[in-house]
């Protein structure tokens, strides 16, 4: 994307998280059947929120017949990975470890978790190896 990402508030991350599971264009009034139950808006909300998406970005709409489709500019994997380096930078220090160590103490990852991230970094520096 070629404008600078910014961080998505709450409702509006639900937004783009159900337009990604969509995984094709989707009108708004699919968008708020997905968002019932965790928020119940009514249309014209969920049309005022997909429109400050496109404003910002994050969507692209196309007006097919009397309605429009939004789909991602921006993949769930780049928003993922521009507010992975943004967590890891405010509240670790950009320390890897530190967040890591935080996630073990809390318990919110396990042993399993540690060797299966143990795998991963090893067959990371085998790829780099190469």
């Amino acid at each position: 994307m070629e404008q600078e990402l910014r961080r998505l508030g709450d409702a509006e991350l639900e937004i783009m998280q159900a337009v990604w599971r969509a995984g094709e264009p989707v009108q708004a009034s699919a968008i708020q059947r997905e968002l019932r139950e965790r928020r119940p808006w009514p249309l014209p909300a969920v049309l005022t929120a997909l429109n400050r998406l496109v404003e910002k970005g994050f969507l692209t709409c196309r007006k097919q017949g009397r309605g429009n489709w939004y789909a991602p500019a921006v993949s769930q994997e780049e928003y993922r990975e521009f507010e992975s380096r943004g967590f890891l930078r405010r509240l670790y220090g950009n320390s890897f470890p530190a967040l890591v160590a935080a996630l073990y103490r809390g318990r919110a990852i396990g042993k399993e978790e540690l060797a299966d991230l143990r795998r991963f970094l090893d067959q990371l520096e085998r790829e780099e190896e190469k």
